[in-house]
């Protein structure tokens, strides 16, 4: 970015000069693999005025995104349940970036890179988890859009709906770890797989929407890091709110698991995070990684299996599923065919994206729209919203 030119000796100029002199610094100080925050790339030129570092500025705008703010009551994995120490997503991702920055220090990472995009990566989920982006992409393909996955609606909110359809302009390599942050998939390393320009970055997410089993590689380390961090961030956790909620008992967690990784949330992220700050290598450009040690890879791995069986798909998570999908199709009926038909019928507070100027206007669909509304609600705005249109909804217990 082109620095304007200031009086000398103001305080202006001389923050800006000590901007140069941090970015200098940081050169010499990170891994030769890493992401120097003067190479972030945005989509639109802006002329640097302040004196925040790239990548540190994005970390502040998704901070101050409405869609951030609205991660406080998105659930993370229980739903409906009236206990104050369950996690929620606002605080999963917290964990993530924090998690993710520990091992990116001692690995000599951007650290701002890193907590940019970890702040970001769920900023696309929709109500109550990973039951509401299933029945969400239910909807999607029955209306003729491509499936819904929540990491390219957190690019296309933090790209192209925040700030009324302006965006937040974040820099290439931080949407790109955004997108590229699936922690469903069990990746004992990862290497980066670079990219330079938007058009690169546009194509690949095209595919990823187009083919939603293909992995995506993130373009730094710090993606990579953060990816491998969203899941240490939760295993534990999640069994540790598990047992809170007497679902299952610590004495559960196979025996295996527990010699090698613990059996308390705390232990096994020390463990994992250790793992990866030894076995990974940010020192050879072009055979960078960052990854885990084999036999700690397969315990996680079958630790991974333990949390879906008795937990993510557990009966007792699972109850109120029904009563949450059928909220999803009347909601997203109702308010379709409201676009379609007689939008004067919607409540003030159901603007239906109504206030967007996106450049592409004409070509955002009606189904689009309630997609995109819905996706962005709250658990509790989901459900008064559906409780107004007639719909049964489940209580917290």
């Amino acid at each position: 970015m082109k620095q304007p030119e200031l009086p000398a000796n103001t305080p202006s100029h001389l923050l800006l000069q000590k901007l140069e002199e941090l970015n200098r610094e940081e050169v010499h100080r990170l891994a030769p693999s890493a992401t120097p925050s003067h190479m972030g790339v945005r989509r639109k030129p802006e002329q640097k005025t302040g004196y925040r570092q790239q990548f540190a500025l994005d970390a502040d705008r998704i901070l101050h995104s409405r869609a951030y703010t609205r991660y406080i009551d998105k659930t993370q994995v229980f739903s409906l349940i009236s206990n104050d120490h369950i996690t929620h997503r606002v605080l999963h991702v917290q964990l993530v970036s924090r998690i993710a920055r520990t091992i990116g220090r001692f690995l000599h990472l951007n650290e701002d890179l890193i907590e940019a995009i970890a702040l970001g990566h769920d900023i696309g989920h929709p109500p109550f988890g990973h039951d509401g982006e299933k029945f969400l992409s239910e909807l999607c393909v029955e209306h003729g859009l491509p499936p819904f996955q929540h990491n390219i609606m957190s690019v296309r909110f933090l790209d192209n709906l925040e700030r009324k359809g302006k965006g937040w302009n974040l820099t290439l390599q931080v949407l790109d770890g955004i997108l590229c942050h699936d922690g469903e998939i069990h990746s004992r390393s990862l290497s980066p797989e670079p990219l330079t320009t938007f058009q690169e970055f546009d194509h690949k997410q095209s595919e990823k929407e187009r083919k939603q089993k293909t992995d995506l590689l993130p373009a730094t380390l710090e993606g990579c890091v953060v990816r491998l961090a969203d899941t240490v961030a939760y295993i534990g956790k999640d069994i540790e709110d598990a047992i809170i909620l007497n679902l299952i008992q610590r004495a559960d967690i196979p025996l295996s698991c527990r010699e090698t990784l613990g059996d308390s949330n705390g232990t096994i992220v020390y463990t994992l995070v250790t793992d990866l700050i030894n076995n990974s290598d940010t020192t050879s450009p072009g055979n960078s990684l960052i990854g885990f040690s084999e036999h700690i890879s397969a315990s996680l791995q079958q630790l991974k299996a333990f949390n879906y069986k008795y937990i993510y798909l557990a009966p007792e998570t699972k109850s109120k599923t029904p009563l949450i999908r059928n909220c999803y199709r009347k909601l997203f009926d109702f308010y379709l065919n409201c676009l379609k038909t007689s939008p004067e019928v919607l409540p003030q507070e159901v603007d239906l994206m109504a206030d967007m100027t996106l450049p592409h206007q004409q070509h955002y669909l009606p189904e689009e729209k309630v997609r995109d509304f819905i996706a962005g609600m709250t658990d509790d705005y989901f459900l008064k919203q559906a409780k107004n249109i007639g719909c049964q909804v489940p209580v917290k217990k």
